[in-house]
């Protein structure tokens, strides 16, 4: 049974593309909208030698790492803040239980409003949809922390230093990973936003133009780049978390 899955396993992608293949190829659907996997793979040939992918990916990533790191570390810092301290949680819970639902794209025009055209703009999208995530995830993990550690690191006179040090951050640590993997995958869906709202290079731009030009062969495969791209993220994200969390 265990070789038969792993079998299918690897079989998945090839069937896939080559019912992809078949479907496109048999006339069922206007190939010039619905490309077989043969163009599209030549489209991405043609765009990572000559067609700037590489400009393209570095303009994205850019605005992925600067966007996760600075919501990561804000939603890190605010959660652990207001899932100790009430008068924390009273003060900023209520605002972010509001903001929380709104969708980064909603902000595009007042982003550009805000930002302009600059990078700024597309750094804070990305921050709004990692930070929410990371806020909640840290949030109800130091809210979890076993009362029992809190009354013995209470009872043992630890300063705030070694209380969270040794007790919160420990406790919660696995909490604050969960949002911040799922924040992974939600930095490459802002990135859609973030690269609407004018900016002249990246992944999702490259879409829209190639979209707009008729170009579809090149759209498909922008999009299997931002599949691949955050399949990669997330698995490296995963290694590194799993060393961090478990591995002496």
């Amino acid at each position: 049974m265990v070789h038969l899955t792993l079998v299918v396993k690897l079989l998945s992608i090839p069937l896939f593309l080559g019912m992809w293949q078949l479907v496109s190829s048999a006339g069922f659907v206007n190939q010039l909208l619905f490309p077989p996997p043969t163009d599209v793979f030549a489209a991405a040939y043609h765009w990572v030698t000559v067609g700037g992918f590489w400009s393209d990916l570095a303009s994205s990533a850019t605005r992925i790492v600067v966007g996760f790191v600075a919501g990561g570390l804000a939603g890190t810092i605010i959660g652990i803040m207001t899932g100790r301290y009430e008068l924390f949680n009273a003060l900023l819970s209520p605002v972010f239980t509001i903001l929380r639902p709104i969708p980064p794209i909603a902000f595009v025009p007042l982003v550009i409003l805000w930002f302009g055209l600059g990078e700024v703009g597309n750094y804070f999208l990305v921050f709004w949809g990692v930070f929410f995530t990371v806020w909640i995830s840290t949030h109800i993990g130091v809210q979890s922390v076993n009362p029992n550690y809190i009354r013995v690191g209470e009872c043992l006179g630890a300063s705030n230093q070694k209380f969270f040090y040794h007790i919160l951050l420990p406790a919660s640590l696995p909490y604050v990973f969960v949002g911040l993997r799922t924040a992974v995958s939600v930095s490459f869906y802002t990135l859609v936003a973030a690269e609407i709202a004018g900016v002249n290079s990246g992944i999702f731009y490259r879409i829209d133009i190639s979209q707009t030009n008729m170009q579809i062969g090149t759209a498909m495969a922008g999009l299997l780049a931002l599949g691949i791209l955050s399949l990669l993220a997330d698995r490296a994200f995963a290694f590194a978390s799993d060393r961090i969390l478990w591995k002496e």
